[in-house]
């Protein structure tokens, strides 16, 4: 097994308010997001961990699933969650909703951590902090910045040895620059060919959003 020492954990959150349901359950390929990702952490690593707000949704994923320690700290709050439960010294994060995530990518950040704290993709537009490898070492800078109100998960990378994977390796895995696209709302959704979830009663998506 790729990774070994190495935890995968998906960050989750729950219901969209943008979607009008969780979009870990929606559908590519026949295939739900969560269940896509979590088929390729199997491979890659020992333990899984999903974080969010909802964990009753997931009971049928062979995962730890844990909510989180800094409720309303966003992203940030879940990198946190994340590594204080993980049980490797490094953790591959990554937001549930990434329909393109590819396994040999991941391998490759994987064997390029060893020596890192953070490991970081950048594409033209900018870093990917939600497809990196952080250190438990992180814990104390990323508490630090949530109780200061500070939410940027790039708030702490200062401080850090970092590598930064740059758009030029990237692009040997990722030629059609698909990887780290994200399901934002229901337009993203149909554009890159996914359905929402079925709801209980047979209809796509969710009947009544929660609040």
């Amino acid at each position: 097994m790729t990774g070994a020492t190495v935890t995968g954990i998906i960050l989750a959150g729950g219901q969209s308010s943008r979607m009008g349901f969780n979009k870990a359950f929606a559908t590519f390929g026949g295939e739900r997001l969560i269940d896509h990702a979590t088929g390729i952490f199997r491979k890659l690593f020992n333990q899984t961990i999903i974080v969010t707000l909802a964990p009753l949704d997931y009971l049928d994923i062979d995962a730890t699933v844990v909510t989180d320690i800094f409720p309303g700290a966003a992203a940030l709050g879940g990198i946190y969650t994340g590594l204080f439960h993980a049980k490797e010294e490094k953790s591959f994060v990554l937001s549930c909703d990434m329909p393109f995530i590819q396994e040999s990518f991941i391998s490759y950040m994987i064997e390029a951590s060893s020596r890192y704290d953070i490991v970081v993709p950048r594409r033209p537009d900018g870093l990917q902090p939600l497809h990196a490898i952080y250190s438990r070492r992180q814990l104390h800078s990323i508490e630090r910045n949530i109780k200061a109100g500070n939410l940027k998960i790039t708030s702490f990378y200062g401080s850090s040895n970092i590598r930064i994977i740059p758009p030029d390796i990237i692009d040997t895995f990722d030629s059609e620059g698909l990887m780290f696209m994200n399901i934002n709302n229901r337009d993203d959704l149909v554009r890159s060919g996914g359905l929402p979830p079925v709801d209980r009663r047979g209809r796509n998506g969710a009947s009544t959003p929660q609040r």
